[in-house]
């Protein structure tokens, strides 16, 4: 269940996954149970749905997120866009990956003075790495802030931010 890994604040139900993944109920129906017996993912039941979402108390769940981030690659583009990409200031996932959903292309919405050329090199080579396209949408602090309306009204998560960046180097975390 790769899906409510990646965005643990994400919560889906038994046919939905079935559908999405298209894999029979009863296989997912049994892995929805083994994950919630082992406590990994906790469920609520709303009308006749039962819904499921990654358990963030779970004493394991820091590094499922962690290995799910890797497993996407979402670590390799973090990593080479915060070295490389001149004055970024965040970075959000977008879309598809932001709900969890593994399309095979990654939606990143960064903000700040991107050096492009380093941007479109470090795409290439990224996507050949993780075997997942890139798609960006590059915004100024100015723009974004003219943007955040769009942004709300869809799924995303903040991947990266400067200013949590500068305090965890100075903590040493």
């Amino acid at each position: 269940m790769v899906r409510l890994f990646l965005n643990p604040e994400s919560r889906a139900y038994l046919r939905e996954l079935s559908t999405e993944f298209n894999i029979s109920s009863n296989s997912v129906r049994e892995e929805l149970n083994q994950l919630s017996q082992s406590n990994l993912l906790k469920s609520e039941k709303i009308g006749r749905k039962i819904y499921y979402q990654a358990n963030h108390a779970h004493p394991l769940f820091p590094e499922l997120k962690s290995m799910v981030r890797k497993l996407m690659g979402i670590d390799q583009v973090i990593e080479g866009l915060t070295n490389r990409l001149g004055n970024l200031e965040m970075a959000y996932l977008i879309d598809d990956y932001a709900e969890g959903k593994d399309s095979g292309i990654i939606d990143l919405l960064l903000v700040g003075n991107i050096d492009r050329y380093h941007l479109d090199d470090l795409s290439r080579k990224t996507e050949q790495y993780i075997k997942r396209k890139i798609r960006t949408i590059v915004l100024t602090q100015d723009e974004f802030s003219q943007f955040t309306s769009q942004l709300n009204q869809r799924p995303h998560i903040l991947i990266w931010d400067v200013r949590n960046s500068k305090a965890a180097q100075n903590t040493g975390k």
